[in-house]
């Protein structure tokens, strides 16, 4: 265990200006606290806090959080308070702990739950001081370098998952690579115990044989270089058994095709020397295509800056090349410490300076429980990136497979809500288009458009999802008010009465509701029924069965009436509706409406090549989709056959559409020949997968040659 001279001999070095007193205080009054107390282990309980403070002082962190790091856990296991903190150690160092603490005491159902719920408050935390985060990650990766003393195996499960899920995400995003690196890995062998003892077999097969080849590879890099006139320091480096399991998973490959586990890093001394290496590396050696990256002139969120690249490089190996100044390795591992205020005397950073926290903060206002907030930051954190750009040239991130939809709110949650369409690189494209590195996005807005449920089903960026989910509710809401006001009006009138919120008021405490809206919204729901509320509001009201049974059955009736008519998402309310007969849209299509003056809405498939007259007129598109219960309602599906032209042909066709549950509603022919004939048939069918069927089974029949749906 760290000796208290040798803790604050360790801050000394980097920083002269500690605070020796304070660091000395804590470090007793720490000890002093958890006393007897012991770890799984059977350690003293103290060497926990003095682990993660040493960690801390690997990164060199000023002299605040090297005491929170030794106090973090006194508030919550020992006798010690918020307020003691403050008054020993000052204003500073109580938020920091109390930032870090674990949140234990919080009486929540389940372990998800309470799971979110830390989550949620660690992110409150860390958006007023990042070293909130910095002191967490410590004494996270302190707990999994001890996890394995923990008895219970699906405790020490669950801690893994949560920090492979949660922890080393957030580690990589400030740009902690160490700190993520282990994390990953030590949680992978809790997890994956048999797949990281299969990968470090084969990593010990691979390193005994190129044991001579990396010093040569070195070599070689650095005397291209120098010969280019370029001085660059060249390092090789393993890659980890985690990153190699990920890869293996992400390319499909087995043990035995695991070969470039080398990866090499070129160290220059500024930015145009790091493009003249690229230069020179790309001259020399073949490049191996689709493994380049620039991460220099487009830098990830967390602030990481490199070039790299893949190239059969010396000795005919396949290596991986980094290139980056020494400035930007030193970010590269340190990350958010690497830009640390006690060098300069400045204030503490302020979490809400990194845009990641700014969006997690906006997804935690949209969200409506921890559980839903979880579900989307681990949406945001997961993720590779693509770069688009805005038609005015400003880059914007996204994950791997964003949508139009979600560039649409990254831009401002304003456009996404109020996005009708999307052209990439000047095409006009679904709002599910998955989005490629490079490409030009536009949105194009109207007022009267608002987020379409559908788009949840196809957006990943946890903004987005949120953003749509919040609308979804209130609308939602929205609907259970009108209805329910409707139900109730009805009801009153139906006695003799005239609805009032006064009268509504008078009975909230009997329902136990808070407001007039919840109320009515209950009942909109069919939570509550009208009539009960009637008859707190006049108990002497007496109900004549018959009456109450008409308006039962009136009530019922509406709501099934209105089910049947709403089959489709994001249909403007009162507008009529109709389908195209160009295209014969189907359940299980992806469809748009095109708003017509006085027509309505003409619901079209997605593919229709009629949708390209109006491709100039994104006002008048809508973002639709099907209901997810058609409720047994039959739609016209169109499909083209070519049949044998002799007797018993058109009968063995419509047999077969009659067995499979279709009804031919209209049969054209076409063209006829001598040996075949056309045939245009409209088939009445459920949804797309009914027409699939029917197609599949014609196709079976002798006497038809060839079958298709129509598309025109």
């Amino acid at each position: 265990m760290m000796r208290q001279f040798e803790l604050v001999e360790r801050v000394r070095a980097y920083d002269p200006n500690v605070d020796e007193d304070a660091l000395n205080r804590a470090y007793v009054y720490a000890m002093k606290m958890h006393g007897s107390q012991t770890r799984a282990s059977g350690d003293p309980y103290f060497a926990h806090p003095l682990d993660v403070a040493g960690i801390l002082t690997q990164y060199k962190l000023d002299s605040s959080s090297i005491i929170t790091a030794l106090l973090h856990d006194t508030v919550e296991d020992t006798a010690a308070t918020l307020e003691d903190i403050r008054t020993l150690f000052g204003p500073e160092v109580a938020r920091l702990v109390d930032g870090v603490t674990k949140l234990s005491r919080l009486q929540i159902s389940s372990d998800h739950a309470k799971q979110a719920e830390n989550f949620r408050k660690l992110l409150l935390a860390m958006s007023q001081d990042i070293r909130v985060l910095l002191v967490k990650l410590a004494d996270r990766l302190h707990n999994m370098r001890t996890l394995h003393f923990i008895k219970n195996p699906e405790k020490r499960s669950r801690i893994a998952a949560e920090t492979i899920e949660i922890y080393a995400p957030l580690a990589e995003r400030i740009g902690m690579a160490a700190i993520k690196t282990e994390l990953e890995d030590l949680a992978f062998r809790e997890l994956h115990p048999d797949a990281k003892a299969a990968i470090e077999t084969r990593l010990a097969f691979l390193r005994k044989q190129g044991e001579a080849v990396v010093p040569k590879v070195i070599a070689q890099l650095q005397a291209t270089l120098h010969e280019h006139g370029l001085e660059a320091d060249v390092t090789g480096r393993e890659k980890t058994p985690y990153s190699i399991w990920q890869k293996m998973g992400r390319k499909n490959i087995n043990m035995e095709q695991l070969t470039d586990i080398l990866a090499f890093r070129i160290q220059v001394q500024d930015l145009e020397s790091c493009y003249k290496a690229l230069g020179i590396i790309h001259a020399s050696y073949p490049m191996i295509p689709d493994r380049f990256k620039d991460y220099i002139s487009t830098p990830k969120r967390n602030g990481y800056q490199s070039i790299h690249t893949a190239v059969i490089g010396p000795e005919k190996l396949r290596i991986e090349v980094q290139i980056r100044t020494k400035n930007m390795h030193e970010v590269a591992e340190l990350g958010v410490a690497a830009h640390w205020s006690y060098k300069q005397g400045s204030p503490a950073m302020d979490g809400r300076q990194y845009r990641w926290i700014r969006e997690l903060l906006e997804i935690l206002d949209h969200t409506a429980s921890p559980e839903e907030f979880l579900e989307h930051t681990k949406l945001e954190m997961f993720s590779d990136q693509v770069f688009c750009f805005t038609p005015k040239g400003e880059l914007i991130s996204l994950p791997s497979g964003a949508t139009p939809v979600d560039f649409a709110y990254a831009v401002h949650t304003e456009v996404g809500d109020r996005c009708v369409s999307a052209k990439v690189n000047g095409r006009l494209v679904p709002l599910r288009q998955v989005l490629r590195n490079g490409d030009q996005v536009e949105i194009a807005t109207s007022k009267a458009q608002t987020p379409s449920p559908e788009w949840e089903r196809f957006a990943v960026t946890g903004k987005a999802r949120a953003r749509i989910r919040k609308f979804v509710r209130l609308r939602r809401r929205d609907e259970y008010l009108a209805l329910g006001r409707q139900l109730l009006e009805r009801a009153f009138r139906t006695e003799g009465y005239v609805l009032s919120d006064k009268a509504l008021d008078g009975v909230l405490k009997i329902f136990r509701h808070t407001a007039v809206e919840d109320l009515i919204a209950a009942v909109g729901e069919g939570v509550l029924p009208a009539r009960e509320v009637l008859q707190a509001v006049y108990p002497g009201l007496k109900v004549l069965p018959r009456l109450a049974t008409m308006v039962t059955n009136a009530r019922t009736r509406k709501k099934s009436d209105t089910a049947e008519r709403l089959t489709i998402k994001g249909m403007i309310p009162g507008m009529a509706m109709h389908f195209a007969k160009c295209c014969h849209p189907l359940p299980g299509d992806r469809i748009v409406g095109i708003v017509t003056t006085g027509k309505g809405i003409t619901i079209h498939t997605i593919d229709c090549e009629q949708l390209e007259q109006f491709n100039d007129e994104p006002e008048r598109w809508l973002d639709l989709a099907w209901d997810d219960e058609i409720n047994g309602q039959v739609h016209v599906g169109r499909v083209n056959v070519v049949m044998t032209n002799e007797p018993g042909s058109v009968a063995a066709m419509t047999t077969v559409i009659a067995k499979n549950k279709g009804n031919v509603t209209n049969l054209k022919t076409t063209s006829r020949q001598r040996d075949f004939c056309d045939i245009i048939v409209d088939v009445e069918v459920q949804d797309l997968r009914h027409l699939t069927n029917i197609i599949a089974a014609l196709r079976a029949t002798p006497a038809i040659n060839y079958v298709e749906r129509a598309r025109h």
